[in-house]
C-alpha cells in the first residue's frame, strides 16, 4: 500500500512501483521534495535526514541520502533520531528542510518520508502538493558529476536534551529531589535511547525501562493506546513507579500510566502539560478538532483564549502562531510547546509533566482527578471504492442542521453534553469518527447514532 499526502509518502515496504514503499519511489519522492526545496530556498544547499529504529530504516535511510546527495546538496545525516530531535536538527543545522523517516504509530512493515521545511515544520498544504506534483511529472535534474553533494553524520540527542533543560519552565532541581520511580516503554525504537538519556539528565536516578532496545521488533502495537500497553499497566499495578512513561516509534506522542496501573488518558497528556504552562503562563492555547474539550475547560480557567484547527500537526502549529498559543497540540499525546519549536515531542512533555508532578505533590491518578473528566470513544469505518464520502458528509451536516457544526475539516457536530467529529484520514483509506461526552457510554452512544447513519 502507498499512501501519497500533503505531509509526505506513507506505505509499507515492498510492492510494485506505484504500489508500495519500495526503492523506485523512495528514490522519486526524495527527489521531488529536493526539487521542491530547492526552489523555495535556492541559497540553502543543506538538509536533514534522521530516521526511528524501523527494520526497513537503513534501507530507506541510504536510499534517500544518497539521492539528496545526487540532487547536489549536503546531508547532515543524524541517524537514529526521534521526530522532534530531526526538527531542532534543521533548527540548528539552518537547513532547506529535514526528511524524517517513520511512520509514526503505523506497524513495522510500514515506513514514511516525512518531509519538513526551512523551519522544521511539516510541510504547507501548497508545498506538500508541489512536491506530489512534482514526483508525478518527475520533474526533476539530478547534479552532475561536479554539483554532487556530501554527507556528514552528527548526533543531534545531546542538543535536544539542552534544549529541553534550558526551557525556563522545566524544573530539574525540583524533579531530583522528587525521587521519582519512572517506568518507560519505548517500543523497542528511538525513545529507547532518547528517553533514558533525557531523564538521566532531569535528575531521574530510578529508571525502569520496558522495550529500550532500538531494533524495530516493535514489542506490542506501536500506537501508545490503552489496549496495548498492558504490559507496563501490570508493571504499574505492582506498585513499582511513580509515573510511566510510553511513546510511539519516533516519539512526538506520549503516554502516561498513572502509579496505580490506570490510564492518565492520551487526552490529558496536553491538558496536563497546558495547565502547568498556563499557570505560570497565562495564554491562549489551540488543539484540533478531535482533541478534548478538557483542554478550552482548563484554558478558559487561567483566562486564556481557547481555538481548534483542522486535524494536522501543521494546521494546529498555523493557529498557534496566528493566536499567538503558549501551548498546543493535539490529543493523540502530541505536545507542541513553542519555547522549545513548533513540533509535537515527547521529551518537552515528560520534562514539562515531570516539573508539574513535582510541584504539585499528588500522584499521579490525583493529579488526573484535578481536571474536567471527558471519555473519547475513537470509530473508524473502512472506505469502499464506491463510497462518496464529500456526499456522505452533507448528508451527516444536514441531519444535525440544528446544532453548531464546523466544517473546516470533515464534520464536527457540537451537542450541549458532547461532540462528534467524521473526518476522511489523512494516512490511512478510513473515515474516522471521534466522539467525546461525561462518560464512555455516551460517547459510544454519539459515535454509534453516527455510525448507524453512515450504514
Amino acid at each position: 500500500m502507498l499512501v501519497k499526502s500533503i505531509s509526505g509518502i506513507r506505505g509499507t515496504i515492498g510492492g510494485r512501483v506505484g504500489e508500495g514503499l519500495n526503492p523506485v519511489d523512495i528514490v522519486r519522492f526524495a527527489a521531488a521534495y529536493a526539487t521542491q526545496r530547492r526552489g523555495a530556498m535556492p541559497d540553502n544547499n543543506t538538509l536533514i535526514v534522521g530516521r526511528d529504529a524501523r527494520i526497513s530504516g537503513e534501507m530507506v535511510d541510504r536510499l534517500v541520502s544518497a539521492t539528496l546527495v545526487g540532487m547536489g546538496y549536503h546531508v547532515v545525516n543524524i541517524g537514529l533520531a526521534t521526530t522532534p530531535t530531526t526538527e531542532l536538527a534543521v533548527i540548528g543545522e539552518k537547513a532547506a528542510g529535514g526528511i524524517i523517516l517513520t511512520a509514526s504509530h503505523n506497524p513495522m512493515q510500514w515506513n514514511a518520508l516525512k518531509l519538513l521545511n526551512e523551519r522544521g515544520e511539516f510541510l504547507s498544504d501548497k508545498e506538500g502538493k508541489e512536491v506530489l506534483a512534482i514526483a508525478e511529472n518527475e520533474d526533476f535534474q539530478f547534479a552532475e558529476i561536479t554539483g554532487l553533494g556530501q554527507m556528514e553524520h552528527k548526533d543531534y540527542l545531546p542538543y535536544h536534551i539542552h534544549n529541553v533543560l534550558a526551557l525556563n519552565l522545566v524544573d530539574t532541581e525540583a524533579i531530583r529531589k522528587a525521587d521519582f520511580t519512572v517506568a518507560i516503554d519505548c517500543v523497542n525504537s528511538v525513545g529507547g535511547i532518547a528517553i533514558p538519556a533525557l531523564l538521566e539528565a532531569l535528575g531521574v536516578q530510578n529508571i525502569i525501562r520496558m522495550n529500550c532496545t532500538p531494533d524495530g521488533h516493535f514489542a506490542h502495537n506501536p500506537e501508545p493506546i490503552p489496549q496495548n500497553l498492558t504490559q507496563i499497566s501490570n508493571l504499574m499495578r505492582e506498585g513499582k513507579a511513580d509515573v510511566g512513561f510510553v511513546v510511539d516509534p519516533d516519539v512526538d506522542r506520549l503516554a502516561i500510566v498513572c502509579e496505580n496501573g490506570e490510564m492518565f488518558g492520551e487526552e490529558y497528556t496536553l491538558v496536563s502539560v497546558a495547565d502547568y504552562v498556563l499557570q505560570h503562563t497565562p495564554g491562549n492555547t489551540v488543539s484540533n478538532l478531535s482533541s478534548s474539550r478538557a483542554l478550552a475547560d482548563v484554558t478558559k480557567r487561567y483566562g486564556g483564549i481557547y481555538e481548534a484547527s483542522a486535524v494536522g500537526e501543521v494546521n494546529v502549529t498555523t493557529l498557534m502562531r496566528k493566536i499567538g498559543a503558549v501551548i498546543g497540540g493535539e490529543g493523540n499525546g502530541g505536545v507542541i510547546y513553542p519555547a522549545s519549536h513548533y513540533g509535537r515531542d515527547a521529551l518537552v512533555g515528560v520534562a514539562l509533566f515531570l516539573s508539574h508532578l513535582a510541584h504539585s505533590r499528588l500522584k499521579v491518578s490525583q493529579l488526573r482527578q484535578t481536571y474536567p473528566n471527558y471519555s473519547i470513544s475513537k470509530n473508524r469505518i473502512d472506505l469502499t471504492p464506491d463510497m462518496d464520502v464529500d456526499a456522505l458528509l452533507e448528508r451527516i451536516k444536514q441531519r444535525f442542521s440544528g446544532e453548531r457544526i464546523t466544517t473546516i475539516d470533515g464534520v464536527k457536530i457540537d451537542f450541549e453534553q458532547g461532540w462528534v467529529h467524521l473526518r476522511k484520514s489523512n494516512t490511512e483509506p478510513i473515515i474516522r469518527i471521534y466522539s467525546e461526552a461525561a462518560t464512555t457510554e455516551q460517547a459510544d452512544a454519539l459515535a454509534q447514532q453516527i455510525k448507524d447513519l453512515v450504514k
